[in-house]
């Protein structure tokens, strides 16, 4: 298959997932170079300095999920992403002791050589691209060449989700340049909510069989969940004291004008029937849902909440509860917390998610202090 009519088969598998289109891309690697076992793709985080699993597809059993390592601490990787070169191991069983984590991982499960692309955007490290076979001098010659084709498709597919992430967060630096909208949240509101929103999800992953996939996603597009309050009043949205039922029922409006924004951008930047994009969407929909019926905008109850509206609901609750605001002074983590769990206890919002923040104080301690609360 010719480069452009590769380009043009991947266009029309934009409906489906990522995952799914690396199982795609992974059959036509192996038609043409059969000895390629797996296609990894790892995404660099710059903000956390992480390297974390995101997509992959093999034929090596199970894959290596929930990974994530900081950069610094794997020189081989930095070096590349450094030079912004791309590395052959022709031999993985010859390298020197210690190896890393990733490469004891290949070699338990036979793997034997490696071809190893860094995906930039500009400069921009996006993360790592990996090719791994069974067989020893797999990637010889001009096999490492004749895969920039599926270099360039998987740097694609990355860059679809990174961007789209991007076009909606540009609405809200927007939104926050203006000063009418004072109370879109402040970026380390929002750098702790979606921490705490991939905490959760990490966590709660082997119960619900989440992918790192939706792991990162979750992680992409929690800081949008508000996006909508663009489209309040003044009057609503800066009002000190408490409420009306009018006014009330005006500011519940901003998640349905989150979503019509949401929809908005994914069909100008012409995402709008891309798969992994109903993350983002229930992401803004959902994160005022409760499991016993009682939230809104449409009263979903138990199942019916996605997972993902979920974990944001209790993300963006934790860090309201434990945040300095004009009308009330932080809690702490503990009564934070316990709060979480009473409102689990009542039915309102998902048990296992609680649980699993309530496992990571210590990741939650160092997520405040990075992300500028003392914890």
């Amino acid at each position: 298959m010719t480069p452009p009519v590769l380009f043009e088969a991947l266009d029309t598998e934009i409906g489906t997932s990522l995952t799914d289109q690396m199982h795609w891309l992974h059959e036509h690697v192996r038609h043409h170079h059969p000895k390629v076992n797996r296609i990894a793709i790892a995404l660099y985080d710059s903000n956390q300095d992480l390297l974390k699993s995101y997509v992959s597809s093999s034929d090596l059993g199970d894959p290596l999920s929930l990974y994530e390592r900081p950069l610094t601490t794997v020189p081989s990787l930095l070096e590349l992403a450094r030079d912004q070169s791309s590395r052959v191991i022709n031999d993985l069983a010859q390298l020197p002791q210690p190896c890393a984590e990733h490469t004891y991982w290949l070699l338990s499960r036979g793997c034997r050589s490696s071809y190893t692309v860094p995906l930039f955007q500009s400069s921009r490290l996006l993360g790592f691209l990996f090719f791994d076979s069974r067989t020893p001098d797999a990637f010889v010659g001009r096999v490492p060449e004749e895969l920039q084709i599926y270099v360039q498709l998987c740097r694609m597919s990355v860059l679809n989700v990174i961007n789209l992430s991007h076009a909606v967060e540009g609405m809200v630096r927007v939104a926050r340049g203006l000063a009418h909208l004072r109370d879109i949240e402040t970026g380390r509101h929002l750098d702790r909510m979606s921490s705490y929103s991939r905490l959760i999800a990490r966590g709660v992953a082997s119960r619900f069989g989440c992918t790192d996939e939706f792991i990162e996603h979750v992680y992409l597009f929690s800081p949008l969940h508000d996006i909508g309050k663009i489209g309040i009043p003044d009057s609503i949205l800066l009002k000190p004291g408490k409420l009306s039922d009018e006014e009330r029922r005006a500011m519940q409006c901003h998640v349905e004008l989150g979503v019509r924004l949401v929809e908005e951008v994914m069909r100008d930047a012409g995402l709008a029937g891309t798969g992994y994009v109903s993350v983002l969407r229930n992401v803004v929909h959902c994160h005022h849902e409760f499991l016993d019926g009682s939230g809104y905008p449409r009263g979903l109850s138990g199942d019916e909440v996605p997972l993902e509206g979920r974990i944001v609901t209790i993300a963006d609750i934790f860090d309201a509860l434990t945040s300095e605001r004009p009308y009330k002074r932080p809690w702490s983590n503990e009564d934070a917390l316990a709060e979480l769990q009473r409102m689990a206890d009542a039915g309102k919002i998902d048990p296992h998610c609680v649980e699993a923040l309530t496992r990571s104080v210590a990741e939650v301690r160092n997520i405040q202090k990075k992300f500028g609360l003392a914890a």
